[in-house]
């Protein structure tokens, strides 16, 4: 062997003894990460998938079929950006009036839904079916605001603006289980403290300071979400039977939602993200393994939420100020299963042989 030869040959073996050698000292360098695994559970009415994670937000899918029944209806928000529903203040705190001035389409109002404006800020606490030329119609709300009952600005006083942003679903819980002002008014204060310290900084407005709504508009809020929202929005849209979403915060479920169509649920799935992501920015993050909540923990609070005592009421009729509404325009049942646990809600329109629309799904408020 020439000398020439010795020398490449003695290269290739110091490199390769170099690099077994970095591999075993460096292995972090080196070794591939545990790939992300994404579990199906089959419950009676769904197929859960995920979990699909950023951070400390977790979201399961939920799969099904539409509903035979299937109605599509435009969201809130998208009527109230067209001018097509107008909300109304009427002088009630926990009582407003909406109106759908449209000739041919159907709103869907859902509870959580956030106006601003009026004598109050408002969080709106119930699902409500809006027909088309519906006149006013009642809609029970919960003020998110202290203090101010007269115009805000160049606000109006008699009518209300939409809000790209909705109640999350702490608030939705006291808004549902616990259902009093002072509950909802205690939920807005912490919420807004909670956000400030997620976001590093206070987020109540100059224009003010109780305001839920003008709080969850601030810059810093909107630029902490980002993340979550860019890295998760695109989800659900590589599938074409993705019907509902469970969502979990270090682990922990905060609660589901569930509609009557694929596309009623992309209707409403921005909304339902951006509530999830601001609750995560609010609540302090722990350090936790990645896949860690298991997949059947969620399909066993889906599905044993929906095994409490059932009630069925009416949304909308009377209101004071208001005349009695036409038995024609009230179209809402609201269904409520109760546990220990979880609450259950279901929405449903009674102009179509009481179809489904909305399925709501809460940890009960500890």
């Amino acid at each position: 062997m020439n000398k020439r030869t010795f020398a490449l040959l003695a290269a290739v073996i110091t490199f390769t003894v170099g690099v077994v050698l970095a591999k075993l000292s460096l292995p972090n360098l080196f070794k591939t990460p545990p790939p992300v695994v994404i579990k199906d559970v089959q419950l009676n009415n769904y197929r859960l998938s995920g979990p699909y994670e950023f951070e400390d937000l977790s979201i399961f899918l939920i799969h099904g079929p539409d509903s035979p029944d299937r109605r599509l209806y435009t969201p809130l928000q998208d009527a109230m950006a067209r001018q097509i529903v107008i909300v109304h203040e009427t002088g009630y705190v926990n009582e407003l009036s909406i109106e759908n001035v449209s000739a041919t389409e159907e709103v869907f109002v859902q509870a959580g839904d956030i106006v601003k404006g009026g004598r109050q800020d408002r969080v709106l606490s119930v699902d409500l079916i809006l027909p088309a030329k519906s006149g006013p119609v009642p809609i029970s709300a919960f003020c998110v605001e202290q203090s101010r009952w007269q115009a805000r600005g160049g606000e109006s006083a008699d009518h209300f603006t939409m809000t790209e942003m909705v109640a999350n679903y702490s608030l939705k819980q006291v808004i549902k289980d616990v259902a009093t002002q002072t509950g909802v008014w205690d939920e807005v204060k912490s919420a807004s403290e909670n956000i400030g310290a997620g976001v590093a900084g206070s987020v109540r407005s100059e224009d003010s300071p109780t305001s839920l709504p003008l709080a969850l508009e601030n810059e810093a809020v909107k630029e902490s979400t980002a993340p979550y929202i860019n890295n998760l929005s695109s989800v659900p849209h590589r599938w074409n039977d993705v019907i509902g979403v469970a969502f979990a915060i270090n682990d922990k479920i905060i609660g589901a939602d569930v509609y009557s169509s694929n596309e009623m649920f992309k209707r409403l799935w921005p909304r339902l993200l951006k509530a999830a992501s601001i609750e995560a920015i609010a609540t302090p993050g722990i350090k936790r393994a990645p896949n860690a909540l298991p997949i059947d923990t969620v399909g066993a609070f889906l599905v044993n939420s929906e095994l409490g005592t059932e009630t069925v009421v009416t949304v909308g009729g009377h209101q004071p100020g208001l005349a009695a509404i036409s038995a024609v325009r009230v179209r809402t049942e609201s269904v409520r299963r109760e546990t220990e646990d979880a609450l259950f809600l279901e929405s449903r329109d009674a102009g179509y042989g009481g179809a489904w629309i909305h399925r709501s799904y809460l940890p009960r408020r500890q």
